[in-house]
């Protein structure tokens, strides 16, 4: 296991703050009175609000879409592949739900990343979309709008580091298995 950087304490403790507050009402006296520390003192571990910002948002979006790859590149069926991505979802919100709610948030704050961040999110998209039209194409996924069945899922998936938290005796298998029947097969009896 490796040993947590300050600068890891740092950003994990400005994403809890970003998430209760919201970025623009972070300040860095905000950060360091959280840190235990004086806000100059900061500036030995990071340059400025928007690294760490930068630091939450974009070592997350290229988890997802390098996930999302190798979802996409594999030769499991196309309703796996979704069960995969429900499953990535659950598993890294569950483990970086403040993280999650900068990602989904604060995005439009990034600075110098923005075009690069939108790029992931547009490949991202762009991958679960082909898996959509590849199971629509294999009668594996009923006909229907592909744009919609990603919205469907992703507004959900997107959503859950406001749920996961109140859940104390999370199963990640459990809810992934739960949210692919639910998201994937539908609530039809």
């Amino acid at each position: 296991m490796t040993q947590q950087t300050r600068k890891d304490e740092i950003i994990k403790t400005a994403a809890k703050l970003f998430k209760e507050k919201g970025y623009n009402a972070v300040t860095m006296r905000d950060l360091a009175t959280a840190m235990g520390m004086k806000a100059a003192s900061l500036y030995n571990h990071i340059k400025s609000k928007q690294e760490i910002l930068k630091e939450i948002i974009i070592s997350l979006a290229e988890e997802f879409t390098n996930g999302m790859d190798a979802i996409y590149n594999s030769e499991n069926s196309n309703i796996d592949k979704l069960k995969q991505i429900v499953a990535m979802h659950v598993n890294i919100t569950a483990c970086n739900t403040n993280q999650m709610a900068s990602l989904n948030s604060d995005w439009m704050h990034l600075e110098d990343q923005l075009d690069y961040y939108l790029q992931l999110r547009n490949d991202y998209e762009a991958n679960f979309i082909k898996i959509i039209n590849q199971g629509i194409r294999a009668s594996e996924i009923k006909q229907s709008n592909p744009e919609v069945i990603m919205f469907s899922m992703l507004s959900t998936l997107r959503s859950l580091y406001l749920w996961i938290p109140k859940k104390e005796d999370l199963n990640a298998n459990d809810l992934a298995n739960s949210l692919s029947e639910v998201l994937i097969h539908g609530i039809n009896k």
